[in-house]
């Protein structure tokens, strides 16, 4: 099974290594890094700085020794981290990078291509504003696309409150289902009072 877990994490890396970071391109490279972190369950590293090196509360005690290695192991997955993202983008870029350790590197990336981010925000909002839910469509694969846009949104750092997007999906159907918002509206609304009434 270890076998198998390293040929696939393998063969995700050597994709984000092929489709190297050259500036412009660094949302679709940032979405590939995010896969193949999240498929080795190292996503934890670059969304987290390193934790401070643990010391004792005493002269007299000592750290325990899980305490330890989890750091060194935090230390060396973030090392491991960084250098799959200086190998998976241009010479220029490493120069600039590589004295970063993996959460530093990405919050330097970001900070570098914030325009980038800024402009899929932007074409973000108004797609999501502009979809409406069109006679005859399929209500599950609508409201797939309208999650793929609020998925979008969070990972962009700006996440709605579930509540609000269900309203959002809701308001957006066609009359045809002005009844299944009605009903949808009444049952909230009874909860509402049920846990106000508890």
């Amino acid at each position: 099974m270890a076998a198998n877990q390293s040929v696939n994490n393998s063969i995700f890396r050597s994709f984000l290594e092929k489709e190297k970071l050259t500036g412009s391109n660094f949302l679709d490279w940032y979405r590939n890094l995010r896969i193949v972190l999240t498929a080795e369950d190292k996503l934890t590293y670059v969304e987290h700085p390193i934790p401070a090196t643990p010391v004792p509360l005493t002269p007299d005690q000592q750290v325990p020794a899980n305490v330890l290695a989890a750091h060194t192991q935090w230390v060396k997955a973030s090392k491991d981290i960084g250098c799959l993202m200086l190998i998976s983008m241009t010479p220029e870029l490493q120069k600039n990078l590589e004295h970063f350790d993996a959460y530093n590197m990405l919050k330097e990336l970001k900070t570098m291509f914030a325009h980038q981010a800024e402009q899929e925000l932007l074409e973000t909002v108004q797609a999501l504003h502009a979809c409406k839910h069109e006679e005859g469509q399929s209500v599950s694969i609508y409201v797939l696309k309208m999650k793929g846009y609020l998925d979008r949104l969070e990972r962009l750092g700006h996440s709605m409150s579930s509540g609000l997007a269900v309203s959002l999906i809701l308001t957006s159907l066609n009359k045809d289902f002005a009844g299944f918002r009605q009903n949808y509206n009444m049952q909230c609304m009874g909860k509402t009072v049920n846990e106000v009434n508890a």
